[in-house]
Order: structure tokens, then C-alpha cells, then sequence
């Protein structure tokens, strides 16, 4: 199959932008407001369209099986069982590698499994875990959304030499003005929750960094299988993989930092 160089967001698709925007942020403040079940349900629903986004991406032929396996984590978080939920998530990535009929590509089937199921369930956990879960969501998806909004004006806005060749749109500038912005809403979140200014501006950089690193990676896949966009589900940028990669990451990444320094907790005002 030809390899499609992507487009990473033209300017023409910044109307498409702001109206998948206007659509998909209020639902997913409500969700994580809500939280519990709500939030479980919602996570779940974007777990299997990310499934059917991942094996439409490799052309696997185990779509009905992935798609179920990857919503199949999100039933005992329902529940507030959060083990079981790690669990389940764990026995869906082993029965993923099952799924595929081919042997070489089983570790790519468990990988996917774990990349779109995990992330989401991530994103519940970072609101329902053993702090003030409610800002923690809110303001790191705040800056995380301000740090893509950011990396688009100011790489449309200076230009300069792309991050990779295949993304031209995604440039040095942007990344720059994006952690930059990221750090600045950083004091702002202090302001907010009372937490120490530079932590938080350390914080809001390095959110930004892993949400970029997030969106490089999937990009790269994208390049590893030819394909410019994931689906068609979200306008202006392509699937949700597109759209919620760098979140994903980001989540990932608070949860498993907060778990295992919690110290970080209450320097940042964040304790529950």
C-alpha cells in the first residue's frame, strides 16, 4: 500500500476544528465532572471506537472481537471495582493476541489492545484516584488542550522547520510556543489550587511535552501503516486516536507519577 504523507491540520480545517471542539469539549467536561459511572460509560464508548479506528488503521481482521474486548475493562469500573478493571484490561490484551490469525503480528494486536483501552481507563482513574480528582482532570485537560491549541497558532504563526518531514505542519516553533504556553497556564493552575508556582509551572511544560510525544507517536504509526488519519469520525482532525493521543498520554502518565510519588500531590494543591 502507497504511503500517504500526512496533513497533520491544514489551515482550511480550522472551521472543522473549532466545531468538533464545540462539540466534543462539553461532552467530555460533563463526563469527567460527572465522573462514576457516567464517566466509565463514556470512557468505554471512546475505548471501542478507538478499537475500530486501531483495526482500521492495521487492516486486522478481528475488528468485533477487539472492539468488545477493548469495552470490556470499563464494565467493573462501573462497578468501583478498579482492580478487577486493571485486570480485565490486562486479560484483554492477553485474548487480543489470541485474536489474530497471523502469529507475527499478535504483539502489534496486544499492543493496540493496550493503547486504546489504556488510555482511556487511565483518564478515569486519573479522576477518580486518591486526590482532588475533579481539578486534577479538569485542569490538566484544560492544558493539555491549550498546549495543541497553542502548537497550531504559533507553528502556523513563526513557521520554521518541521518536527519530522512526513509532518510538515507540525513544527519547532509550535512545539516551542506550546510548552511555553503550557508552562504559563502552569501558574495559573497555582493561582488556582494553591500549589507551589514553580512546580506547577515545571508541571504545565512538562504536560505539554508528554501530550507532543504522545501525538508524535501516533503519528508515527500512521506513517508505519500508510494511512494520514485514523478515521473520520472526528472533523478537521481526522479519528479520536488523532484527537485524544496526547491526552491518553498524558493521563497515563499523571497516574502512574501521582501513584508512585504522592508527595507531588500536595506540593501541586491537588491532595483530596
Amino acid at each position: 500500500m502507497a504511503r500517504q504523507k500526512q496533513h497533520d491540520g491544514q489551515p482550511g480545517d480550522l472551521g472543522l476544528r473549532l466545531i468538533s471542539a464545540a462539540v466534543m469539549i462539553p461532552i467530555g467536561l460533563f463526563l469527567v465532572w460527572k465522573g462514576g459511572p457516567w464517566l466509565s460509560a463514556g470512557c468505554g464508548l471512546f475505548a471501542g471506537l478507538m478499537a475500530y479506528e486501531w483495526i482500521r488503521m492495521t487492516g486486522s481482521p478481528s475488528m468485533k472481537a477487539f472492539v468488545f474486548l477493548a469495552m470490556l475493562p470499563f464494565l467493573p469500573a462501573i462497578l468501583d471495582a478498579p482492580l478487577w478493571a486493571v485486570l480485565t484490561l490486562a486479560a484483554s490484551v492477553f485474548l487480543a493476541s489470541l485474536t489474530h490469525p497471523v502469529g507475527s503480528k499478535r504483539g502489534a494486536e496486544a499492543f493496540g489492545m493496550l493503547y486504546v483501552a489504556g488510555m482511556p481507563l487511565a483518564l478515569f482513574f486519573m479522576r477518580e484516584g486518591p486526590w482532588d480528582g475533579v481539578a486534577v482532570a479538569l485542569i490538566f485537560m484544560a492544558i493539555v488542550w491549550g498546549s495543541d491549541s497553542a502548537a497550531y497558532f504559533s507553528g502556523r504563526g513563526f513557521g520554521g522547520p518541521p518536527l519530522h518531514p512526513d509532518s510538515p505542519a507540525k513544527t519547532w516553533s509550535g512545539a516551542i510556543g506550546a510548552i511555553l504556553f503550557s508552562a504559563l497556564c502552569g501558574v495559573l493552575a497555582a493561582r488556582i489550587t494553591g500549589g507551589d508556582v514553580f512546580v506547577w509551572v515545571m508541571m504545565g511544560a512538562l504536560i505539554s511535552i508528554i501530550a507532543q510525544l504522545g501525538d508524535l507517536f501516533e503519528s508515527s504509526m500512521k506513517r508505519q501503516y500508510g494511512i494520514k488519519d485514523s478515521s473520520g469520525l472526528v472533523p478537521g482532525h481526522g479519528g479520536l486516536l488523532d484527537r485524544v493521543d496526547g491526552l491518553g498520554m498524558v493521563c497515563v502518565a499523571t497516574v502512574l507519577g501521582f501513584l508512585f510519588a504522592p508527595g507531588l500531590v500536595a506540593v501541586l494543591g491537588l491532595s483530596g
